[in-house]
């Protein structure tokens, strides 16, 4: 059994949502798994993990600062553990080139590379924003040719099979380590 940190950064919960997720696959797989926000667990890996899933949302293009942040400040950390980043953005939901760019210029400005990396689609969670908020978001999803327009209702475009996958995959990469 490995005790897995799962320290993400979220802006609108989806991210939040993800990385709880991927605790509970590493669970039934009889793992401890602890997720955990940036932002109320602080910038530090506790001690006693053995691996660390990096989880950042991206938003106008870039992923949360804090979370880069994070990353270099415990940069060595990172390097010793097995490790990974899981990537939740808009442009995962039909446009992996911007998706990967915007993974790229992550990698660029913390100096870490991961050995995986998962791209997910986010959510437009219409309801809980405000009202201008809703109307820029409403406009970009018109402009981009998307039918999900309707305010009054929320849209989840990840695809949970992916990371159920994808964090499957990691525990397999990890097994020999552990």
């Amino acid at each position: 059994m490995s005790r897995i940190y799962i320290p993400y950064g979220t802006t609108e919960g989806q991210t939040a949502k993800i990385a709880e997720f991927i605790a509970d696959v590493f669970q039934a797989h009889g793992h401890e798994a602890t997720a955990a926000d940036i932002k109320e667990a602080g910038d530090a890996i506790p001690d006693g993990y053995d691996a660390v899933l990096v989880g950042a949302s991206v938003h106008v293009g870039k992923h949360e600062k804090y979370v880069g942040d994070f990353v270099r400040k415990n940069l060595k950390t990172l390097e010793r553990l097995p490790s990974a980043l899981f990537s939740v953005s808009m442009a995962a939901h039909g446009d992996t080139e911007s998706a990967e760019g915007y993974v790229g210029k992550f990698e660029d400005e913390t100096g870490w590379r991961p050995a995986q990396v998962g791209l997910f689609s986010g959510a437009i969670p219409y309801t809980h924003y405000g009202f201008v908020k809703r109307l820029i978001m409403k406009r970009i999803a018109s402009s981009q040719g998307s039918p999900d327009t309707d305010t009054s209702r929320d849209y989840v475009y990840t695809e949970w099979d992916a990371v159920k996958h994808f964090a499957e995959d990691f525990l397999a990469r990890l097994q020999p380590a552990a």
